[in-house]
């Protein structure tokens, strides 16, 4: 077997890459970034002072900047600096303060935060001229937008709210089966001897209970998320709470949005990232894992965790759909690093679920 895991030709810029590079101008930040907002493997992206509400979602193409289509769909404009409530069932685009210059060696990719997924807010980030969301071609230079769409959860943003995250590529840093077959051999990334391991790395749901629940599931007609107050709403108004009752499985309701855990704890090592495959058609008409990053250090006994699971957003499409305990869901997909990060996930300020089982976003207490 070729163990090609510790090859350099591609791989995950880490914080102090991220840093390095908007020193140099390939990253321009609209203001001085937070203490917090270079993560280990990824860049927060901040919204800025204007919003529009548009008709429809959609991509510019090849032939069009994003200000042509907002021009050309947009219903208002929405100021953001003092606040302002994103209603669900509407589409929204949103400025965001960072811009890129990139080098022709380096692309990106977006995702949806933690935080942000597990209230069912819906983000994608777009540039200008994109044929696809949350991809950055390399040497892209331009501004950067979000397509914002709470689904369950009215929501209040402002200027500096940060609901999607970046990383920066260089290369093909994703594993092959035979470096990831490697890497698991030596240094777990999951507590399950054998998993399955083609496309990724095999995560299942846990429907046995954790401390008598399985999970959660989300209200309807609730009140406003802040996205920028942690802990400041009560999770008995936004969420019921789905007992264990023994049968182990779980029908998943049309339009509901659900809070689960991985049966699998998840070890990402400090070289490498991961990034959870948000859904594949051929386990089931539901989507699981809106928001997808795991930073190097996530679940490490040196960085405060011995494994965490893996919680899952999951949402079902147009049928009922019966989940029964220990089937594969979704699967976790591992990049190399460039270089170590300075700190891991877990060890730092932000990061809100190390060592975690099944939990909510930090917005509950």
């Amino acid at each position: 077997m070729n163990d090609d895991t510790t090859s350099r030709d591609g791989g995950i810029l880490a914080a102090q890459g991220i840093a390095a590079l908007t020193e140099a101008g390939a990253i321009r930040p609209a203001t001085p970034y937070a203490s917090d907002q270079i993560q280990p493997a990824s860049l927060d992206l901040r919204l800025g002072s204007r919003a529009y509400r548009v008709r429809t979602s959609f991509l510019p193409g090849s032939s069009r900047p994003v200000s042509a289509c907002i021009e050309a769909l947009s219903l208002h404009e929405i100021d953001l600096t003092g606040g302002a409530v994103l209603e669900t069932g509407c589409v929204y685009i949103a400025e965001l303060q960072e811009s890129l210059a990139l080098p022709p060696d380096l692309s990106a990719g977006a995702n949806p935060k933690s935080s942000t997924g597990r209230i069912d807010v819906f983000t994608r980030v777009i540039t200008d001229y994109a044929s696809a969301f949350d991809q950055i071609e390399a040497g892209y230079r331009g501004p950067l937008y979000a397509e914002i769409s709470p689904r369950t959860f009215p929501v209040r943003v402002r200027t500096g709210s940060r609901l999607s995250q970046v990383r920066f590529r260089r290369g093909e840093p994703r594993l092959t089966l035979d470096a990831l077959s490697a890497l698991h051999a030596r240094d777990p990334l999951v507590d399950v001897a054998s998993p399955s391991l083609h496309g990724g790395v095999a995560v299942s749901v846990d429907l046995s209970g954790f401390g008598g629940l399985i999970g959660y599931r989300a209200k309807r007609f609730t009140g406003l998320i802040d996205v920028d107050r942690p802990g400041a709403h009560r999770t008995g108004d936004f969420w019921e709470k789905l007992p264990a009752d023994g049968t182990r499985t779980l029908i998943l309701d049309p339009g509901q949005f659900y809070i689960l855990a991985s049966k699998e704890a998840v070890r990402v090592p400090a070289d490498f990232a991961a990034e959870m495959v948000p859904f594949d058609p051929l386990v089931g008409e539901f989507r699981v894992h809106y928001a997808g990053f795991f930073d190097p250090g996530f679940g490490l006994g040196e960085a405060g965790g011995t494994g965490a699971r893996a919680v899952l957003e999951v949402r079902s499409r147009d049928v009922p759909f019966l989940l029964e305990d220990g089937q594969i869901v979704g699967r976790l997909v591992y990049e190399r690093m460039l270089e170590r990060p300075a700190t891991l996930y877990g060890a730092g300020a932000g990061s809100n679920y190390q060592a975690q089982g099944l939990k909510l976003s930090k917005h509950f207490a």
